[in-house]
């Protein structure tokens, strides 16, 4: 495993490292997630990878073992922080589905100006490896599977006849909200898909 640089011990200090940079993973996952969102992840070679990283080849495969597993590694640490922010964002609204479904949109607005409108991380992650057995497919799939979870729950909360099928049309709705915000470069679409969603979950 990677290993921080040689430490150093200062009199009546604690010990410090020379190299106070984080370690080589995390640069390369920094790195990969920075361009991969700017540039499409097939667009950026391992090369560029390792340059920008200011980390050896080595330390790549020693990691992740290949580009393809650094690419579901930084997936997968998107859909972590995806739950983390959404388990934040609805932490003090208690079990108000109204108001859960509302924070998946307001966050979805958020996540695509801080990318630049460059669309749903995932689709685009998935769209760039057709074959449906590559392991990419999986980390999408894990991410969207967890967020229908939490959609059909919300419309179990609010009483829907049908949580399931009514979770399956929000999250279609969620979808193409996305796409048009990102053909648009306009958070227009979220915000109306999201009144849109509180009319569905209440109507049922």
């Amino acid at each position: 495993m990677p290993t921080r640089g040689p430490s150093t011990e200062t009199k009546g200090g604690p010990v410090r490292h020379r190299d106070s940079r984080p370690l080589p993973a995390d640069r390369l996952l920094d790195t990969a997630a920075a361009l991969f969102d700017r540039e499409g992840i097939r667009a950026v070679g391992i090369e560029r990878l390792i340059a920008e990283a200011d980390v050896a080849r080595a330390s790549l495969y020693q990691a992740f073992g290949s580009k393809d597993a650094l690419v579901v590694a930084y997936v997968e640490r998107a859909d972590r922080t995806d739950r983390e922010r959404y388990a934040r964002a609805v932490r003090a609204l208690a079990e108000d589905p109204r108001e859960r479904i509302a924070a998946f949109f307001r966050l979805a607005a958020a996540g695509i100006r801080r990318r630049r409108f460059r669309g749903c991380l995932y689709i685009n992650a998935a769209t760039e490896f057709p074959d449906p057995d590559h392991p990419v497919h999986d980390a999408v799939a894990a991410h969207r599977d967890w967020q229908r979870a939490e959609l059909v729950r919300a419309a179990g909360q609010a009483g829907a006849a049908d949580p399931e099928r009514l979770g399956t049309r929000l999250q279609l709705l969620y979808d193409g909200a996305l796409v048009g915000a990102k053909a648009l470069r306009d958070t227009g679409p979220i915000e109306e898909a999201a009144e849109l969603a509180v009319e569905l979950l209440a109507s049922g």
